[in-house]
C-alpha cells in the first residue's frame, strides 16, 4: 500500500493526524505555540468537541427614552468580538458567544455566519471548522426555532491549561512565532423554550486557542479537539 509522503506536498495531512491525541497540546505549544494544530485541516467526527461555557453575549437592552421596556423578552443581538487584549478574557466571551444563542432572533446561517467573524483574519490559523461544529445543524436549528429555543450561559472562569503554562516557562519563545494560547473555560449552559421559561441548566467546559498578538485586539483561533485542565 503507498504512504503519503511527509515532506511539505502531504504537510496538511500529516498535520492533522498528529492531532489525533489527547496529549498533542503538550507537543505543539512547546514547539510552536499551537501551530500545528492551527493549520490542521481536518475533521474527526469521532471525537466529541466538550461545548464550551459562556455568559450572555449581550448585555440588557437600554431603556427606550420613547417608552417603557417591552413586556416581551427582545431577541439576542449576534454576538460581536470584543476589542480586549486579554487572551484569559477574550476566551470567556468567545465561549459565551458559541454556547448562546437564540433560534427566535436571527438564523442558523447568519449566527454561523456571526461566529466566524470571531476569528483571526490570518488563514494559516484561522480553523472556522471547529467553529462550525458548536453551531446546531440545520435541522436541529429549524426543530429547535419551532419550539423557540434559546440559551444562555454563565461563565465561572477561565484560565491557561496546566500543560500550556508547564511549556511556555520551558520555552518562553515558543508564543511569539503565532502568539496564540490557550484558554480553559468552565461554567453553565441554561436552555430554554416555549412552555417551559424555566428550560434546563448543564455544566460546560472546552478549551479555547486564542490569538493575541502584541498591538492588536485578540481573536479566535478555533475550539480545541478536547478540553485541557
Amino acid at each position: 500500500m503507498a504512504q503519503r509522503s511527509p515532506h511539505p506536498g502531504g504537510a496538511s495531512r500529516v498535520r492533522r493526524r498528529a492531532l489525533f491525541g489527547t496529549v498533542v497540546l503538550v507537543v505543539l505549544v512547546a514547539i510552536a505555540g499551537l501551530a500545528a494544530y492551527l493549520t490542521r485541516d481536518g475533521r474527526d467526527p469521532s471525537k466529541s468537541i466538550a461545548p464550551p461555557p459562556s455568559s450572555p453575549t449581550a448585555s440588557p437592552p437600554p431603556t427606550s427614552p420613547s417608552g417603557p421596556p417591552p413586556t416581551q423578552t427582545r431577541p439576542r443581538d449576534l454576538p460581536v468580538p470584543p476589542k480586549t487584549r486579554d487572551p484569559i478574557k477574550f476566551g470567556k466571551t468567545a465561549a459565551a458567544a458559541l454556547w448562546s444563542y437564540d433560534t427566535r432572533a436571527y438564523s442558523q446561517t447568519e449566527l454561523r455566519k456571526a461566529l466566524r467573524g470571531w476569528l483571526t483574519t490570518e488563514p494559516k490559523y484561522a480553523d472556522p471548522a471547529s467553529v462550525d461544529k458548536v453551531v446546531p445543524s440545520p435541522v436541529l436549528w429549524k426543530e429547535m426555532a419551532a419550539n423557540g429555543q434559546f440559551a444562555t450561559a454563565k461563565v465561572h472562569e477561565g484560565h491557561f491549561p496546566n500543560a500550556f503554562t508547564q511549556a511556555l516557562q520551558e520555552d518562553p519563545g515558543a508564543i511569539t512565532e503565532a502568539y496564540v494560547y490557550a484558554v480553559t473555560v468552565s461554567g453553565k449552559q441554561s436552555i430554554a423554550w416555549k412552555g417551559s421559561p424555566a428550560g434546563g441548566a448543564e455544566s460546560r467546559s472546552a478549551t479555547l486557542a486564542v490569538q493575541c498578538r502584541p498591538h492588536h485586539p485578540c481573536a479566535l483561533v478555533g475550539v480545541m479537539p478536547s478540553v485541557a485542565p
